[in-house]
């Protein structure tokens, strides 16, 4: 591996998660993020990765191929992102209305993605396939990539929803989005598995397009309750 490879696989990765960090930020152009915490919240995903590694090689070395595995792997990368989140960025005062809590959930999303894919693409670019390296890019620009947009901001939506409540009712609606997230990850995860065997890659690539609408009319729903607030 050389340090020419270690860079196309980087800017693979990279690149796509910029591009999707640019169309969600758009959501927020009104009250847009200070950069600098946009970036934290962006390499805190990026963290993530290396915390999550040595989880994921556990349950693989000691489940094998079980669809368990997946789960798990669902649940563990589901755990650290919202931890790195919620450690670095949003306990901070600049989280001030509810949109903040989705945005910065999905930066860090991203972020993790950007390693992750980097990693995936690092393999075929190391053994001098570039057509397979573009192929995988691809399929995780449009599929991966947005599980995790999706499945962090079911996180993020929890707390934008409840941003107005109680402490009790906070935190109530943070442990549901965090279960949501876990089960949002782990059936695509099934579903990739399933695809492979029967062909159905078009109809999980589908349902994440549909889950990218609810969010965008969860976007709506989240900048609504702010007006109203105000």
């Amino acid at each position: 591996m050389t340090f020419q490879n270690l860079m196309l696989a980087l800017a693979g990765g990279m690149i796509p998660a910029l591009i999707w960090l640019w169309f969600w930020l758009r959501e927020d152009r009104l009250h847009p993020e200070p950069r600098i915490l946009i970036l934290t919240a962006f390499l805190a995903g990026m963290l993530a990765v290396p915390l999550v590694i040595p989880f994921e090689k556990a349950a693989s070395d000691y489940f094998g191929d079980s669809s368990l595995v997946f789960i798990i792997w669902a649940i563990v990368e589901e755990l650290a992102k919202f931890g790195v989140a919620w450690t670095i960025v949003l306990r901070r005062k600049e989280v001030d209305e509810p949109i903040d809590a989705l945005i910065y959930m999905i930066t860090v999303a991203l972020g993790f993605s950007a390693i992750e894919n980097s990693l995936f693409i690092l393999a075929p670019i190391t053994s001098g396939d570039p057509i397979g390296a573009l192929v995988i890019g691809d399929l995780r620009f449009i599929g991966a990539t947005l599980l995790h947009i999706i499945s962090s901001s079911a996180i993020g939506a929890a707390i934008a929803l409840s941003f107005y409540q109680s402490a009790r009712i906070k935190k109530g609606f943070v442990i549901t989005g965090v279960i949501l997230s876990i089960v949002l990850h782990a059936i695509f995860n099934l579903l990739i598995i399933k695809s492979v065997d029967n062909g159905g890659t078009f109809f999980v690539f589908l349902s994440v397009w549909i889950a990218v609408a609810v969010l965008m009319i969860v976007f709506e729903k989240v900048k609504s309750l702010a007006i109203k607030h105000y």
